[in-house]
């Protein structure tokens, strides 16, 4: 459609051409004294056509001759270039492949070729930035060899290569590094120091937010690996069960790490609230509690949550850990000051008798009214319970139990049964 209007396009200049020129009956007079010149109006136009042609292309001529030295120079820089990425590519190809000392050797070559540029009076718009990569394939290299001296000298170089304004982006790159070097050296103060000087977008990076969770192991610091690895799981970095698993084992072990009441309940306020809701957490966290001589009702508190999973469904709880509850509740009733208050009463009592075939709740439900020298009752739940535990700490305190209330009784020879029960366990 194009040619086909340009066509029309010239068939009518050429046509307005011919009709101007063709009774074009004008004439131009040229006074030069003594002389005078006659010429058509058709004429002229064409000399002054010529005339601007020549002139034009005389002039494009000579600006091509003024700017020979200039292409050369371009092109003289061109190939440096064409040079310094190719052997960019040598140095990440051999790095990548194993050849540490080639890829060494490449990216020094590169620096080399750079500074042969900078003397020549001439410079690449992106120099910075290959002087910093170039300096990380060399420590990355030096690295690799075991060579942290060597190492050292090239990342301190590309730290002040990536200060200027052409290579701000790579900072964030050699930083990254830096951390990841000294996580292999096993140098986690140093990595932490330069994960968090990142800027805060860099910092929230799953890269950065790995090294950061691994630093945090290795400087034992759980509640900041506890933190990393909440976003971990939150940008997807984890399986949702590898991700439940690690928080876990993380709480667990910021929990352990308290040495009195006061940090254990400091520990559990810096959990989340599904953190909390953990069983295996809320179970460290109150045994923590009791073990440490701090509040009953707080530990019984926490593992409220807990027991109401439990009583809305069986399934929620292992046997394992339906065993562990109900030790740390018969812990708390036994502890001083631990008194059962009528909330705990009335779950107890509904949970038990909504269940009747769980011997765990049958020994808890027995011990609850040992506890409030209920002793029949708490006899005949015993009872019970022997008949269904299978776990045989449990059996063996269910008899020691038992032994108890035959003492209270005053019946010598059911107590004395009682402990060699007991003891066979």
């Amino acid at each position: 459609m194009r040619a086909a209007l340009w066509l029309v396009a010239l068939f009518a200049i050429a046509v307005a051409s011919a009709l101007f020129a063709g009774n074009n009956q004008a004439s131009i007079t040229l006074f030069w004294p003594p002389h005078r010149v006659d010429l058509s109006l058709n004429l002229f136009l064409l000399l002054l056509t010529g005339a601007f042609i020549t002139l034009h292309l005389a002039m494009r001529a000579l600006s091509a001759l003024m700017s020979i030295p200039q292409q050369a120079r371009r092109w003289r820089l061109l190939q440096n270039e064409r040079a310094l990425h190719s052997a960019l590519l040598d140095s990440l190809s051999h790095l990548v492949s194993g050849r540490f000392i080639r890829a060494r050797k490449a990216a020094e070559q590169m620096l080399s070729m750079e500074e042969a540029v900078q003397q020549r009076g001439e410079r690449l718009s992106h120099a910075a930035r290959l002087r910093t990569l170039a300096h990380l394939l060399a420590g990355e290299s030096a690295h690799a060899l075991q060579d942290r001296g060597l190492r050292d000298e090239h990342f301190q170089k590309a730290m002040q290569e990536s200060a200027s304004r052409d290579a701000q982006e790579a900072r964030e790159g050699v930083q990254l590094r830096g951390a990841r070097w000294a996580l292999d050296d096993h140098d986690a103060p140093n990595a932490l120091l330069w994960l968090d000087q990142l800027p805060q977008g860099a910092a929230r990076r799953t890269a950065a937010l790995r090294m950061r969770f691994r630093a945090a192991r290795l400087a034992g610091q759980s509640l900041v690996a506890l933190e990393t690895a909440r976003l971990l799981t939150k940008h997807r970095a984890f399986s949702e069960a590898a991700g439940y698993s690690i928080v876990r084992g993380l709480a667990i072990e910021l929990i352990r790490g308290a040495h009195d009441g006061v940090q254990v309940q400091r520990a559990w306020d810096a959990l989340d609230t599904a953190e909390q809701r953990i069983p295996e957490v809320a179970f460290e966290a109150a045994e923590r509690l009791l073990g440490h001589g701090g509040d009953v009702a707080l530990s019984r508190q926490w593992l409220l949550p807990v027991w109401d999973g439990m009583a809305q469904s069986r399934d929620a709880l292992t046997l394992a850990q339906r065993i562990r509850l109900a030790r740390l509740l018969e812990r708390g009733f036994a502890e001083s000051g631990g008194e059962l208050d009528t909330a705990w009463l009335t779950r107890i009592e509904t949970a038990q008798m909504g269940n009747p075939r769980d011997a765990v709740l049958q020994y808890l439900a027995g011990v609850v009214c040992m506890r409030l020298s209920l002793w029949g009752k708490a006899q005949q739940l015993l009872k019970q319970s022997l008949a269904m535990l299978q776990e045989s700490e449990l059996r063996r305190d269910t008899w020691l139990a038992l032994a108890q209330l035959a003492e209270q009784r005053q019946d010598a020879q059911g107590a004395a049964e009682a402990y060699r029960e007991a003891a066979k366990r």
